[in-house]
């Protein structure tokens, strides 16, 4: 008998294109923050998540319903794809801007605001650079627990290694993170 999952994928697989919407639809929004928390750029991300969705429709076939859900199946897709990437380029880009103070208006009246997105923006920057200087198995980690939200049974399934190694690299991550955004605060003169 077949799950929820199951049966969303089977109708899609019959052709249904509502199916296939629904899966878009459902999944889109975490797959483009994922790759943006690993490339840092908008339009990388935008372009991993249509590469995800492309792989995910051309193997949804290869989807097992009694191997798990069908989120783990999408994010180690992705995942697999966004190494993939990574390899390709052999570097996570840098953002060479902000992309918020190119967008932004700063009217006058708008300045207090604007002040506190810079701020906003600024530590958004500093832990992208952060997490950029990680290792990619401490990255991974972190991303996944600290900004997906995912339990430690989800990430250890998705990496395909033991829940105390999961928890080891978020731990480590965690403290290499902290350190390496304390002395690039200190070196640009902020506080925390």
């Amino acid at each position: 008998m077949l799950t929820g999952d199951g049966k969303l994928v089977e109708r899609c697989l019959q052709g249904d294109d509502a199916a296939w919407e629904a899966i878009v639809t459902t999944y889109a929004r975490r797959i483009y923050n994922l790759g943006y928390r690993y490339t840092g750029r908008t339009d990388e991300a935008e372009d991993l998540t249509q590469e995800i969705f492309i792989k995910i429709y051309q193997n949804l076939k290869a989807f097992r319903p009694e191997a798990g859900n069908l989120l783990n199946w999408i994010l180690k897709v992705s995942r697999n794809l966004i190494i993939d990437h990574y390899r390709q380029t052999r570097r996570f880009q840098h953002t060479a801007g902000s992309e918020e103070m190119e967008t932004m208006n700063l009217s006058d009246e708008k300045l207090p605001d604007a002040h506190r997105l810079m701020e906003q923006s600024e530590a958004s920057r500093f832990l992208r650079d952060g997490l950029q200087a990680l290792s990619p198995e401490l990255k991974e980690a972190v991303i996944l627990r600290d900004l997906e939200g995912m339990a430690y049974q989800e990430i250890a399934q998705l990496l395909n290694v033991p829940e105390g190694t999961v928890k080891s690299r978020i731990n480590r991550g965690r403290i290499e993170l902290a350190k390496l955004l304390v002395k690039r605060r200190s070196q640009a003169g902020m506080q925390l």
